[in-house]
């Protein structure tokens, strides 16, 4: 179609503006920071974070946020009382965002954090899933990826500190699914986990939960555990 209209348009400003609008439409398009697309809208997308505000988030006390978490369009959790957490209580969902982290970085993306009221003597990590944020190379269970403390990714595909990744959190039922800049790093089946303190093939873990009785549903939290990280383009797809 594009060499067919520069065939009958003259070589000219008008043949110029043909050709860059024809390049235009035909690119997909792709929303600005902390937006959605048209199709996105559509699609059933949900922004949770607009960029300039804490609006629909709180504290794990389920107080307002100051607006210093925000920082040139992108959530901070540090500092705050243990994680920023949003406002609703999902189930099912695909969640996107981009994240970047400063050198020896220790943060994390919590998911299904229910209630949030944390157990006496127990921190709310406990009351959630967490997939950890670290200024890490390896691929164990505390690094980028790693369903923390539970199940290790298949590798550490997070950029260096300072760079923007993307990372994509998928939780339908009982799978919990984590894609880090493209490549699937995590899963897990919460039906194999029935004990207390025992992973999936049978070696301990710190958490007293059986997660095949964890709720599958809760609260997104983004943890501050002493570092500057940053979070932004934040969405979330419900799943049925």
């Amino acid at each position: 179609m594009i060499l067919l209209l520069l065939t009958w348009v003259p070589r000219s400003r008008l043949c110029v503006g043909v050709l860059t609008y024809l390049v235009l439409a035909a690119a997909p398009l792709l929303a600005a920071d902390n937006q959605l697309t048209d199709q996105e809208k559509q699609d059933g997308w949900v922004l949770l974070f607009d960029g300039k505000s804490t609006s629909g988030w709180m504290s794990i006390k389920e107080e307002p946020l100051p607006e210093k978490n925000v920082q040139e369009g992108a959530l901070n959790p540090h500092p705050c009382n243990y994680m920023l957490v949003h406002g609703k209580d999902w189930e099912n969902f695909r969640l996107e965002m981009d994240f970047k982290i400063a050198k020896k970085c220790n943060s994390g993306i919590f998911i299904r954090t229910f209630p949030l009221k944390p157990r006496e003597g127990r921190d709310i990590g406990y009351n959630g899933i967490e997939v950890a944020v670290d200024d890490t190379t390896a691929a164990g269970f505390h690094d980028t990826g790693a369903l923390y403390d539970l199940v290790q990714p298949k590798k550490n595909a997070m950029k260096p500190a300072g760079q923007w990744n993307h990372i994509v959190v998928t939780c339908d039922k009982n799978l919990i699914d984590i894609e880090l800049n493209g490549e699937k790093v995590t899963h897990m089946d919460l039906d194999q986990w029935p004990e207390k303190n025992k992973r999936a093939d049978g070696t301990p873990h710190k958490f007293d939960v059986a997660y095949k009785d964890h709720p599958r549903h809760g609260y997104i939290g983004l943890q501050d555990h002493g570092s500057d990280c940053w979070y932004k383009n934040i969405k979330l797809k419900p799943l049925k």
